[in-house]
Formats: C-alpha cells, structure tokens, sequence
C-alpha cells in the first residue's frame, strides 16, 4: 500500500510539473505559441515510396522558424524565460532570463514566404512546377501549420554529354566518366550537380592545373515536358582565366622547419642547405629535425607536376609528426622563362622540445575501495633530430577500502615505462615508401608494473612490445605488434591468500608465475571523425596469440606439450592461448544534437597447449563504468556465480567468454550539462573445458537465462576537452538467483537497505562507449 501510494503521489507532481513547464501562461495577450508544422505531399502522379520520403524531406527542410525547443514533452527553456518575468532584478532571474528561450509565436512565422522556399527547395530536386498552400490549426495556447505541397514526378537524368573544349582538360575529364556522380535514369538533384563540379575540379588539380576553380565549369540542361527528362552538356565557361588552363609542375622547394608567425624577413635572406632537389632554409646545425627525415614526408618534388593530393599528403604528415604547431604550404610563380612553374614554400613553427605533465587524481571505484593516483611524465619529441617520440612516464597509486568487512585492506602499485615511438616503418627488409596521407609509426614500449595488495601478495610484471600502427584512410586504422613479451611473478604470499587460491583451483591457476610471448593485430573502422553523418558506425576486432613459438620449439625437440605439465622459460611456464574480440557501435544522431548510442560486444579466449586457464591479465570482466553500470566493477558472472557473496577482497574472477549490450539515450540538458539513459547487459562465462567449478559454462542454450541487466540515469559535464560522467544504475535482471531472476518488483527507492544494496553510482572520465 505504502509503495501505490507513493506511486500516485510522484504522477501527481509530474502531472503538475509537466503542465506548469508548458510555457504557455504568461503569453502576450492574443498572442498563441508556435506548435510547429507539419508538411504534406500530394500528387496526381504516382510517386514511389523513396521518392516521397524524399520529396517530403526536402520541402521540410524549409520550415521557419524552428519552434520551442522540448525535453520530454516540457518546454524547460521557454517556462524559464517566462517565468523571470519582464524586468528580473535578482541574479537567479537574470539567470533564467539569459539561460532561457524567448517564445516563438504563430506572429513570428510567414507561412506565405516559407511556401515559395518549400516550392524553391522542391525545383532544385527536378520538380519544376509545384504549389504549396497552408493552413493553420489554432488551439487555445497554441497554433501549428499544415503545409500541402502539390508535385509531380521528378524530371530524370537521360544523358550527359561532354563538351569541354581544352582538349588536355577533356582527356583528363573523361578518362573518369565512370566515376561521374550523373547517372542516366535518377532524378534530377542540383546538389549532385555541385557535388559533380567538385568532383572534376578536385581530378583537374591532381593533374596540374592549380589555378582551376568549380565555377568555370557550367552544365547546360535541355528539358522536355513530354518524358519529364534532363540532357545535361557539360562546357567551361567564356569567362575561363588563361591560367587555370594551365599544367603547372613543381620548381623550387623551401623548407623552413624555423618559421615564426612575427617573421617579416624574406625567406632569400636565410642560408640554405641543398639536400637532394630540396632547399632547406637555416644553418644546418640548426636544423630542428635532420633534413632527410624532412624530405620522407614532402610529396611535392620538383619537375613533377602538381597534385593536390600530394599538397594534402605533405601537410597531413608534417603535421601527424607531433613537433610542429603550424605547417604551411605556399605557391609562387616561377621567375623561369618557361610559363607553367611553381616555387614551394613549407613553413613550420616547432613545438617546444620538451613537455611535463602531471595528473593528481582521487579515484573512487564502484565496490568502495578509493585513494590518490599520481601519473607524472616527461615528453621528448625529437629524441634522436628524427622526429622521435621519446616519453618517460611513472604512474603510482594507492587505495584502501573505505567501508564493509575488509577495512584493513590496502593496495599501492608503482609503473615505470619508457615509450620510443618512430615516424616511419622499421623492418629488417627493404619497404617501399608508402604515399597514404597518414604517417606510419613504429613503437617500442618497456614497463614495469609493481602490484602491492595488501595483506595478499606482490605482483611484478614486466613487459616489452614492439610493434607498428598505421592509417589506411581517416576511418580505418591498423595495429600490429609482431613481439609482446611480459614476464609476471607473484610473491610473497600471505597465508590467507595461499589459503583463498588452495580453495579455489581456478584462481590458484590464474595467479601463477606466467612467461607471455605472442602477437596481437588490431583493426578500427570509426565515423565518430566524419561529425557531419546522420548514423555512424564504429567497429574494432581484437586478436592476440602467445606461446606458439615456444610449442613449435618443444614439439621440434620432442617434447610432449600439457597443461598436467606444462614446460618452463625462465623458470616459469609459459602461457599459451588465443584471444578474440569484437566491439561493434552504432550512434545515431538527432537534428538537436541528441544521441542514441548502440554497442555489442563479444570475446573469446581459449587457453590450450601448454596452460589450462588464461593469465589473469588475459581474462574477460564485467560490471562497472564502462560496462554493466549496476553492478560493481567486474562482479558480474562468472555465469551464475555470485562474487558480491564472496569476500574476495581485492581479487575479482573473470571469464574465458564475453558478451555484451549496451543502449543509451544521450540528451542536452543545458550548455555543458548533458544527460542520458541506459541499459546495459551482459555476462562472463567459463569454458566447459575449464577445470574450475566456479559459475556454469558457457553454453549456447542457456546462456541467454545468466543474463545480467541494469539500467540507469547519468549526469554528464562536458567541456569539450573533458567529460566527467556520473551514472547512477540498478540491477533488473540478477543471474545467480534462483528461479525467477527478474528484481524489477523488488525495486522501492523509499527503503534505505534498497538502496544501499542496489544502487550503483558510477563516476568516470570519458563516454562509456
């Protein structure tokens, strides 16, 4: 009864918050708020479905003004605005007036102008003769516009005919008439039309002619009502200057990596160092970065002609090297005698040698343990005057848990790591140079983890990766690190601890000494980097494989290779396994910026050979800020076990099988402030050939019933360079419960105890996909 009651009482207040948030009280007398509009098609032709939907997009694009804004159904912003009343004199007021929205009323909107735009908007797509009428609906606050727009069928594309009379430009045109955005049979599209234009200018100046523009090009279009069809015939323009009709090719090439933006001097006056057909201005002593290291990313050479693929493949690479804040690149005439010649000037202002940085943070973690973070690092970007990143970087902390059983509990670690990273690809065979956009680089990474927990035991690791990242395009970028080398040892184990890993073979197994040596290879398709995209997509596969070197060494020898006994390097057995992972994103973006984010993910693990579980570093997590949010970091499985139960203390149990789906509404509550719902599930599982008893297996029968779900409400504070995210979630769905595993019935945020053991407040840096 208590529950129902306090049910009522909240749609009560909702009911009288959403009707005082309307914003429609204090409107000017006679005066009705703007509702909006909506926009029909009608047409005594038939119009087929795509064609519709577009036509209709199209004339609404169209719609002025844009009406209140809503969040909800409530209009937040305009009850703002109106209720700190005409004259606000307290700061909370002024604050209301200037953080609100004035209203837009039906006085405000011209529905006879925003006909002839919707009639405008509708020629440029082939329908040439339309008629929109309107009609307003008024209401007692407010009043909304029914546009009718009477069309016919589109005019189609018959044909496109080539009339270009420099017969270089028409050789040129023509050799890529199959790439041409016209298509004979589609509707006729003005945008396609400019689109086209720049598609030709762009393949005129990858052949030479830098000083074209899209405006001389002009598309005759011949029209007959009969068919309802468009003969396009492509020309240039009488008005074409005589030297966009000319090849240029490249002369001379300055290179000034010392350039200051106060710098009047002319670039003649330097001295300069000649290295292969390049000039590079300043003393070559003090040359920035070496010359020859310069060169490898400069596409513009001279006697080649001008490309300006190659102008943005130089300015692209120059800058992805980190050690220049401005690159720019400068055409000139040629003094020669000879017409059709361009000086180049590559001007770079250098970034400051040296950078420090140091992060002092306090982290909280969802299952209560809590301390500072310090992470302090030194920045060389030109290590070696070949443009080498050279990063020192130490990182410790310490936590404790600050409530529950296990106050005594206390972990520090400490991480070195040195990071070399080079601008090129270092093989031990010969590469061809590559001409991508995006310069490739080889790391070599070494650090060392030292891991104190508490009254448990010590952990170091030690780890080498040797590897290489490139760009295939700005949407697809690979990793591949043929060497991953780790070395792990765990001492000084305490008799508690001993006594937990004797009791539970699995985790026994997981905390052994392990010798890592394998590969991994990564690849990363991301649209997030294309802002203007309606829906982007996101995907990442992740594949690792260790041990097999050492196997194949062994089975050579004649060694018999098994988990029962397994063989040793360096004293300690060496794992071996194979890793897989997918992460696939869809985030579909709404006109007022709103959000719907979408994320799968699934990963396997199979340990073999020589080992009969993964390192524990290896194994799969779930629960927490980045993944199911109502559930405390990594307790989640595995299968049906229950780890908040159990008093592990620091230790966590992980999985040889993920799955998990993530959904979230992201919504813009004010300025920096967004907000946002979710639902997130998931779990880990065990593979049937894993010997612990810990949790079911994986099974593709009845993994579906070990589901975790949570869902939740989240608070976002965006700043554009940091996001600080507050996600508070509950639990829907608990898989180690017995029959009936749904707790939604259970939910009563007025009881304490409730909330204290479901309620999960999640604080995180970053979106959590």
């Amino acid at each position: 009864m208590k529950r129902l009651f306090l049910t009522k009482y909240f749609l009560i207040i909702l009911c009288l918050l959403m009707a005082a948030c309307s914003g429609t009280k204090h409107l000017p007398k006679g005066e009705k708020l703007y509702a909006g509009a909506d926009v029909n098609i009608e047409s005594g032709e038939k119009l087929s479905r795509k064609q519709k939907r577009f036509t209709r997009k199209t004339a609404e694009s169209a719609l002025f003004p844009k009406p209140n804004s809503r969040i909800l159904g409530m209009r937040f912003k305009l009850w703002r605005y109106m209720a700190a009343g005409d004259n606000p004199k307290s700061k909370f007021r002024k604050w209301m007036k200037r953080t609100g929205e004035a209203p837009v009323l039906i006085s405000h909107v011209k529905p006879m102008v925003t006909a002839s735009v919707i009639d405008a908007k509708l020629y440029n797509i082939g329908i040439f003769k339309s008629n929109t009428e309107y009609n307003i609906k008024e209401k007692k606050h407010t009043a909304k516009i029914y546009y009718t727009s009477h069309v016919h069928k589109p005019f189609i594309v018959e044909e496109l005919n080539y009339a270009v009379a420099d017969t270089g430009m028409s050789r040129i045109i023509l050799s890529e008439k199959k790439k041409s955005l016209i298509k004979p049979g589609e509707d006729y599209n003005l945008d396609k039309l400019k689109n086209e234009r720049n598609r030709i200018d762009a393949l005129l100046k990858n052949n030479g002619y830098f000083y074209f523009d899209p405006d001389f090009l002009l598309f005759k279009a011949d029209t007959s009502e009969t068919d309802k069809s468009v003969v396009y015939k492509l020309t240039l323009k009488d008005s074409v200057p005589q030297e966009a009709l000319i090849v240029y090719r490249i002369n001379h090439v300055y290179i000034d990596q010392a350039y200051s933006l106060n710098e009047r001097a002319l670039i003649r006056a330097k001295d300069t160092v000649i290295y292969g057909n390049f000039l590079f201005l300043g003393k070559e002593r003090q040359a920035f970065i070496r010359p020859s290291v310069i060169a490898r990313s400069v596409f513009l050479r001279k006697n080649e002609i001008y490309a300006r693929k190659n102008h943005n493949t130089t300015l692209n690479r120059l800058m992805s090297m980190g050690n220049f804040k401005f690159v720019s690149v400068k055409f000139n005439e040629s003094d020669t005698t000879t017409p059709g010649y361009l000086d180049v000037t590559i001007l770079m202002t250098a970034i400051p040698k040296f950078a420090f940085k140091a992060e002092l943070d306090v982290v909280s973690k969802s299952n209560n343990y809590s301390g500072p973070r310090l992470n302090v690092s030194v920045l060389n970007r030109n290590a070696f005057k070949g443009a080498e990143m050279l990063n020192f970087s130490m990182s410790g902390s310490w936590e404790t848990q600050l409530g529950g059983d296990n106050k005594n509990l206390q972990s520090y670690s400490l991480n070195p790591k040195i990071e070399l990273i080079f601008p090129r690809f270092i093989v031990p065979f010969y590469m061809k140079r590559t001409s991508s956009t995006f310069l490739p680089k080889t790391r070599l990474s070494l650090s060392f983890d030292y891991l104190n927990r508490g009254n448990y035991f010590d952990m170091r690791s030690l780890q080498f990766i040797y590897g290489y990242r490139w760009k295939e395009d700005i949407r697809k970028e690979h990793e591949l690190n043929p060497v991953i080398v780790s070395y792990t040892v765990v001492g000084n184990k305490s008799d508690a601890f001993i006594a937990l890993l004797e009791s539970n073979p699995f985790l026994k197994k997981s905390y052994e000494d392990q010798f890592i040596a394998g590969a991994s290879y990564i690849f990363t398709y991301n649209e997030q980097v294309l802002p203007d995209k309606k829906v982007q997509t996101y995907f990442q596969l992740t594949s690792e494989i260790a041990g097999n070197s050492f196997s194949l060494v062994n089975i050579i020898a004649g060694k018999k290779i098994s988990s029962e006994n397994p063989s040793l390097i360096v004293g300690s057995s060496y794992s071996q396994f194979a890793r897989m992972s997918l992460d696939g994103r869809v985030y579909y973006n709404f006109p007022n910026k709103n959000k719907i984010a979408l994320r799968a993910y699934t990963g396997i693990a199979v340990p073999y050979g020589n080992s009969s579980t993964l390192p524990y570093i290896k194994q799969f997590f779930s629960g927490g800020p980045s993944s199911i949010r109502a559930f405390s970091i990594n307790t989640v499985g595995p299968g049906t076990y229950n780890q908040i139960a159990d008093s592990l203390g620091f230790l966590r149990l992980g999985g040889d099988v993920k799955l998990e789906i993530n959904a979230e509404y992201r919504f813009n509550i004010y300025r920096f402030l967004k907000g946002a719902l979710f639902t997130d599930a998931g779990n880990v599982w065990l593979l049937k050939s894993n010997p612990s008893t810990m949790g079911s297996p994986f099974s593709f029968t009845g993994f579906t019933n070990e589901i975790a779900v949570g869902a939740g409400f989240g608070l976002r504070i965006d700043v554009s360079f940091f996001l600080l995210r507050f996600d508070l979630a509950m639990p829907l769905r608990k898989p180690w419960l017995e029959g009936n595993k749904w707790v939604m019935d259970e939910i009563n945020f007025a009881s304490p105890s409730w909330r204290s053991e479901n309620l999960i407040l999640n604080v995180a840096i970053g979106y959590p996909f």
